[in-house]
């Protein structure tokens, strides 16, 4: 057999050497480098004390629908999407708030009656209080959509109905944006008056107050609708609806100083049925729902969405919601708010 030597030479080991040297160096410095994960923000225990201390979502503000048919310059829950669940989807989630503790819900937009001219809110209204037997169902609406027809056929499920109206001066309105066309908001508004005293549903007003209306003194026209509350709003302003570059309103020009609100409240300090809500008031004692469920914390001055409840569950989401609990019950969040409970004179 024949015999094979290979003979290596100095410079082939020396390159082999520094070749293992440098392998050696590259693995020891991953190695080093490695460092063991953080702990997640929300630990598993965390989460859990959190989830067991949930708030409860007492009353519920579902904001089903952004699309509306008024153009109200302070506006903070604009038209950003068209989207609307189907309604199957949409009474899930109501179930799911009623097993969570709902009391009362309220339906808002956008502009609620739009959305299937109003079928979609008649059905939603109905499924709350005949199957979820809520003790509390109202809308806040614009009041232009609205028929008799609707009462007539939804008017025994709901127990308030509340109508925006920022000023009993027509040309006010029109500069707000709170007016389709030359249709009256004011004739609107009486009308639905006189049709809730009809059909038995307990008769509501919100109003916002900016620079427009701060002078205003509304006080004989609220006396003479008589409605069992009278809302009135200190405008706020919500990043990425009403205010900064991404919003389709601009509403800096509404804003009124904390003063002018409070000069305003004393003007019609004789209204018995007035419920006075600051900004401070205002921000975080809401729960909000959007149109895809998820509850909206409004802490920064913007609406930070939760995940939607439909896919964790009321208790996870309201975590994220910002909600403040005590300033809810501080402003007078619950009160008397079934109609059977009013003792109202029909």
């Amino acid at each position: 057999p024949c015999h094979v030597s290979v003979q290596t030479s100095p410079t082939w080991t020396g390159m082999l050497l520094q070749l293992c040297i440098s392998t050696l160096s590259y693995v020891l410095s991953k190695v080093c480098s490695y460092r063991t994960p953080r702990p997640p923000v929300s630990p598993p225990d965390r989460k859990l004390g959190e989830l067991q201390t949930a708030p409860t979502p007492t009353s519920v503000n579902y904001h089903f629908t952004r699309k509306c048919n008024y153009k109200c310059g302070f506006c903070f829950h604009t038209a950003k999407t068209s989207f609307v669940l189907p309604l199957e989807e949409a009474k899930r989630g109501l179930k799911l708030l009623k097993e969570s503790r709902m009391e009362k819900i309220n339906f808002s937009g956008g502009e609620p009656y739009l959305e299937d001219k109003g079928e979609f809110l008649g059905k939603l209204v109905q499924y709350c209080k005949v199957d979820l037997q809520l003790p509390s169902v109202s809308i806040v609406s614009n009041g232009s959509m609205i028929t008799e027809r609707w009462f007539q056929k939804y008017g025994d499920y709901l127990d308030i109905l509340a109508i925006s109206c920022d000023s009993f001066d027509e040309s006010t309105n029109q500069l707000i944006g709170r007016a389709q066309g030359r249709k009256s908001h004011l004739d609107n508004l009486y009308k639905i008056r006189n049709w809730c005293q009809q059909y038995k549903v307990a008769f509501k007003i919100n109003s916002v107050i900016n620079t427009f209306n701060v002078d205003e003194d509304m006080t004989e026209h609220i006396t003479e609708l008589n409605p069992v509350r009278w809302k009135v709003f200190q405008c706020l302003l919500i990043d990425g609806e009403n205010a900064g570059e991404t919003a389709l309103r601009e509403a800096e020009r509404f804003i009124i100083s904390d003063q002018m609100f409070q000069e305003f409240l004393e003007r019609h300090s004789s209204v018995s049925c007035l419920v006075p809500e600051s900004n401070e008031k205002m921000r975080n004692s809401y729960l909000i729902l959007d149109e895809y469920m998820r509850f909206l914390d409004c802490r920064q001055g913007r609406k930070d969405p939760s995940k939607s409840i439909l896919d964790v569950g009321v208790k996870e989401a309201i975590c994220f919601s910002g909600f403040d609990e005590k300033m809810f019950l501080k402003r007078g969040g619950k009160y008397v708010w079934s109609k059977a409970d009013m003792k109202l004179d029909w």
